[in-house]
């Protein structure tokens, strides 16, 4: 059993086995509804947005977006855009690779499937117009649950404060509050498959009180 350092620890831990246990529950059909419905929303995003690189990920398991999500997202960005994937690296900060299409993904350890181009560097996130990160939950004021390994947290450090930073959810992981420390990073819109993309207040910005406009 770990040693968790202070309260918040513990319960982002508690956090984390609900929400998991709960998407593990969900039937098949039901995944493949939600799959369709935050595809549809982000597909959407992307084509008002037009960015020249995004960056995404491979949905696995329970995951929202399905994984099929990388190969939909090509297809919605301009021709000249590139979509970037994570690469876990040994200290599980992120590298970045593009994504051309699914036979240039390969599996990798901890279930996940990762690009097989060169190799970006853990700044090329930097460069992208628009970012989106997987999520376990999300609070009202944009503070996001993950795995626990602060990859993404360490990713979106990285993400200029003027970019549409999107997490995509089951229904139900918009929360009143997830427990939150210095080194949490929020994010600036969720996606769901019954209330679509909604805006939460950047704190790390001091707009609690506000709320941000949806691109």
């Amino acid at each position: 059993m770990p040693e968790f350092s202070d309260g918040a620890d513990v319960a982002k831990r508690d956090l984390r086995i609900a929400v998991l246990a709960h998407r593990r529950s969900l039937p098949a059909p039901r995944r493949a509804e939600a799959a369709a419905s935050v595809q549809a929303e982000l597909v959407a995003l992307v084509r008002r947005l037009r960015p020249a690189r995004m960056t995404a990920y491979v949905p696995v398991a329970s995951e929202p977006g399905g994984n099929d999500l990388p190969a939909v997202l090509r297809a919605a960005l301009p021709p000249a855009a590139e979509l970037l994937l994570p690469v876990l690296l040994d200290d599980l900060d992120l590298d970045w690779a593009a994504y051309t299409d699914p036979e240039s993904l390969r599996a990798a350890g901890r279930g996940l499937r990762e690009p097989t181009g060169p190799p970006l560097g853990s700044a090329a996130v930097a460069g992208a117009d628009l970012v989106v990160v997987p999520a376990l939950a999300v609070d009202r004021r944009g503070y996001r649950l993950g795995r626990g390994g602060g990859s993404y947290d360490r990713a979106l450090a990285r993400v200029p404060a003027t970019v549409p930073t999107v997490a995509l959810l089951h229904d139900g992981e918009l929360v009143e509050a997830v427990p939150a420390q210095p080194h949490d990073r929020p994010v600036r819109f969720v996606i769901t498959p019954g209330g679509g993309l909604v805006a939460v207040p950047d704190v790390a910005r001091g707009a609690s009180a506000g709320r941000t406009r949806v691109p």
